[in-house]
């Protein structure tokens, strides 16, 4: 397929992540005739997924569930697991909770009754998932318990996710090009008909029945996070793909299509200060345990206010506000057993010390005076009486202070002390394309754009202000899978005269 000009394509998906490959496949499977055009080399392949630990958040009723997707679940994992249930209605009532009430209650309420279903369907072509058990689940009196609501992760995690994908993909006759940049859509009043895209240095022009947009956002372009996000965004650590820089949504926008949802918000975390862009490995994210303190020495945001997963995307975007945009977070003996594996590797900004003040002297940009009186200030408001417990949330406090701490609040006074350097990191953006329950991309009037199709972060509407863990992996298969099957439908069910 060398003259791609020569050739009557049905379908033509933009991008080669998750929500890229779903569209891919569920395309394919409807009948279709499927080509991925994704900008990376292939050895890059995969968009935000690749960057992931594979994550996934769905709906179940329990362990009978569970071991549809998960047939090699153990008799002994079993016994020694409470994984609980999450109910669909559980699903959406934080997918409004984080958000503020915000999020569009349709998509929402697709993405949350489709969500098992999903994950039926991945299983069903190879995709295999494994408990997360470390990140999700602690054992308390010889038992694992779950919370937050997410207790499954794609095994080999992101990149294991994408290989998957990619395998089942071209087992099933998909034509994935790498180094294709797609530039422009080809429409008209009718509708949208084939992509222009750049391929080793030459730009060629692709006729399809339907296309997919699943590029992404534009975490990756320090212009669009500054002209969208505001000030200080161009500062932010990038994470994920470098290849994500807007264009899916820029060339949608031009032909008429909806700007929709958060567009002055982010996914933004904490991770590692000094650790180049784009690079696996940034997050930070077992502050729960510990405490977070700024260039004054003082904290600033409620450690324990929910679960890590319902508040580690938010805390970024307060971390960049700080002085300096930077922060530390602060751990004594008592946690430290609880830190999440990112901290324990060898690209790790982290200063230790058996003492406070050497700890204090130690933490680069920081107050120490201020540093030391704070921590006195929190040590003596913690909560002693009431039971430490990291897998609920145990109501162990602070109180008398401005800035409270409402959940795992322990005293930081048994060394060796350990601290890490932070800073705000952009996963993907919340500002996107507005589509239907069908994934149509909608234009300016509310109508679909005939042909055009939408899945994963460049669709808006979702996420506001904030995100549950894992959602966005689920959102890019339920909603890629059904833009799949909506544009094998178009094609089946439309008189195309151009072909």
């Amino acid at each position: 397929m060398t003259d791609l000009r020569k050739y009557e394509i049905d379908v033509v998906v933009v991008g080669a992540g998750n929500a890229a490959m779903s569209a891919a496949i569920a395309a394919r499977e409807n009948g279709a005739n499927v080509i991925v055009l994704e900008k990376a080399p292939e050895s890059e392949k995969g968009g935000n997924t690749k960057y992931t630990h594979g994550s996934i958040r769905f709906a179940y009723n329990g362990i009978e569930d569970l071991k549809e997707i998960m047939p090699d679940l153990t008799l002994e994992e079993i016994g020694s697991t409470d994984f609980g249930t999450y109910s669909e209605e559980e699903f959406f009532d934080d997918m409004c909770r984080v958000t503020d009430y915000r999020t569009n209650p349709e998509l929402a309420s697709l993405l949350t009754s489709q969500s098992f279903e999903a994950m039926k369907w991945l299983h069903s072509h190879k995709v295999r998932f494994v408990p997360i058990y470390g990140r999700q689940a602690f054992k308390i009196d010889g038992k694992f318990k779950f919370w937050g609501g997410m207790i499954v992760e794609s095994a080999g995690g992101g990149p294991g996710l994408v290989e998957a994908l990619h395998d089942e993909a071209k087992n099933l006759g998909v034509h994935t090009i790498f180094n294709a940049m797609v530039m422009e859509l080809i429409h008209d009043d009718e509708g949208v008909h084939g992509v222009i895209f750049k391929h080793k240095g030459k730009t060629t022009e692709v006729s399809a029945k339907a296309v997919i947009l699943a590029s992404g956002g534009f975490h990756a372009n320090q212009e669009m996070r500054t002209r969208y996000l505001g000030p200080k965004w161009d500062l932010a650590h990038a994470r994920g793909s470098r290849f994500n820089t807007g264009e899916g949504i820029n060339m949608a926008l031009k032909i008429g299509a909806m700007p929709y949802g958060n567009w002055s918000g982010a996914h933004s975390v904490g991770g590692d200060r000094y650790l180049p862009d784009y690079t696996e490995g940034f997050q930070r994210l077992s502050y729960p345990f510990g405490i977070m303190v700024n260039a004054e020495g003082k904290r600033f945001v409620n450690e324990g206010e929910d679960f890590r997963n319902y508040t580690y995307a938010k805390h970024g975007r307060i971390i960049l506000e700080q002085p300096g945009q930077f922060c530390w977070q602060i751990f004594d003996q008592k946690t430290v057993r609880l830190l999440r594996q990112e901290y324990k590797e060898k690209k790790v900004t982290k200063v230790k010390a058996n003492t406070l003040e050497t700890l204090a002297e130690k933490m680069e940009l920081v107050d120490p005076d201020g540093f030391l009186k704070e921590v006195k200030r929190y040590n003596a408001a913690v909560r002693q009486d009431i039971p430490f417990n990291p897998n609920i949330k145990d109501g162990r406090r602070t109180e008398g202070l401005e800035v409270q701490k409402s959940n795992w609040a322990n005293t930081i006074d048994e060394g060796p002390f350990e601290a890490y350097a932070v800073t705000c990191g952009i996963t993907f953006t919340f500002g996107g394309l507005k589509i239907n329950t069908k994934t149509e991309v909608q234009d300016l009037l509310s109508q679909s754009i005939p042909g055009l199709y939408a899945a994963g972060e460049l669709v808006g509407g979702l996420f506001y202000f904030n995100y549950p863990g894992g959602t966005g992996l689920m959102a890019g298969s339920v909603f890629g899978k059904i833009a799949g099957e909506n544009a094998a439908h178009f094609v089946k069910h439309h008189e195309f005269s151009r072909f």
